[in-house]
């Protein structure tokens, strides 16, 4: 997918915005899907068109979801209230985004030094993540589903070499969620704007670094053509949660069988999704570092190390959030990832480890 292909649509305005209320004509249900996306961006654009089209093919085709990316109806920012007004039925975009409404919803999709992605799925299926994120969701007229994961995110693109913590200090650096917190409270100068948007800023010099997803993405934005030293471990996102949320409304009004329908769509999605970021992730990485010049960088300890140690003072201030359904949600995902951190030495990173020993495994 170029650079080109996807952001001819990015710039669409809202004059589609009127349009008439969903139909329902002989046992069929038009609803609208709204993204935060461009059309056809790899990772999420595509995995929007993926959830619109599974909902349909689920259900049987009584409910009929039509996407409209970034732009299209509402810009990707405004999809979460589009949604809960009833402008659309339904939206693709990711919690990471609605800090402004309640800082309890960022614990939903990514926290840094926390969940991986198997895990955070495992806290809402398994944990009691997702009562409480239809609470928190409620509160807006959605109900919410996580519908996929991009897996771990990367530090991002840097113009220049990070070889301490000192070199971060007032750096202009472009994140979201959680992440932004900790990243300024580590010294950086935290912006908040779209992929494309990051990728006019790097290569005009109003960004300093930025990070969006991971190579497949960030490849297909042209990142690489602004900036050279790709940096990870993305330990600001460990995993980053896709979801869709429906108007609470148009919830009610389906029936069990086609609730169940929209409920397994998402659910159904949330490994191929994972699977597939990481596998074109892996195919990108490659395609970079030997056709575009691009050098994979680490960040250095005192980085990862002053993070962990900010994202605890965000712990603190959650935990001593004026909001009770804040708290329930922080100490919820406290509990499940120490869960998580008794076991995974036992299972998935003593894996890692072993796999990383020097032996003769067939070349």
């Amino acid at each position: 997918m170029k650079r080109r292909d996807f952001l001819a649509t990015a710039g669409v305005g809202a004059a589609a915005a009127t349009l008439a209320a969903p139909a329902i004509a002989q046992g069929t249900i038009k609803w609208r899907m709204v993204s935060a996306w461009p059309r056809n961006l790899p990772g999420p654009g595509v995995a929007a068109q993926m959830l619109a089209d599974r909902i349909t093919a689920l259900s049987g085709g009584r409910i009929q979801v039509e996407l409209f990316a970034a732009g299209e109806i509402v810009p990707g920012p405004g999809v979460f209230d589009a949604v809960a007004e009833g402008t659309a039925e339904i939206y693709h975009a990711v919690p990471a985004y609605w800090g402004s409404k309640s800082k309890g919803i960022l614990l939903f999709g990514s926290q840094p030094l926390g969940l991986t992605a198997i895990e955070q799925h495992g806290w809402m299926l398994h944990g009691g993540g997702q009562a409480l994120y239809d609470e928190m969701y409620g509160r807006f007229g959605l109900k919410p589903f996580l519908c996929g994961n991009s897996g771990p995110q990367w530090a991002g693109w840097f113009r220049n070499e990070v070889n301490s913590l000192d070199d971060l200090k007032g750096l202009k650096y472009r994140t979201t969620g959680l992440n932004s917190e900790v990243c300024a409270k580590i010294g950086m100068a935290v912006e908040a704007m779209s992929g494309p948007a990051m990728f006019q800023a790097l290569q005009s010099g109003a960004l300093d670094a930025g990070e969006f997803i991971g190579p497949w993405s960030d490849s297909a934005l042209g990142l690489q053509q602004v900036a050279k030293n790709y940096y990870g471990p993305g330990v600001g996102e460990p995993s980053s949660a896709e979801e869709c949320a429906v108007n609470a409304k148009a919830w009610t009004d389906l029936p069990d069988d086609l609730k169940m329908a929209v409920e397994k769509a998402a659910e159904s999605l949330y490994n191929p999704v994972l699977t597939e970021y990481t596998t074109k992730h892996a195919l990108a990485l490659r395609e970079l570092t030997t056709q575009h010049g691009v050098t994979v960088r680490q960040l250095p300890e005192d980085v990862i190390v002053a993070m962990g140690n900010a994202m605890g003072e965000v712990i603190a201030e959650l935990r001593a959030s004026n909001d009770d359904l804040v708290r329930r949600i922080t100490e919820s995902f406290l509990a499940y990832r120490q869960l998580m951190v008794e076991y995974m030495p036992h299972a998935d990173s003593g894996q890692m480890i072993a796999r990383g020993l020097s032996y003769n495994y067939g070349g």
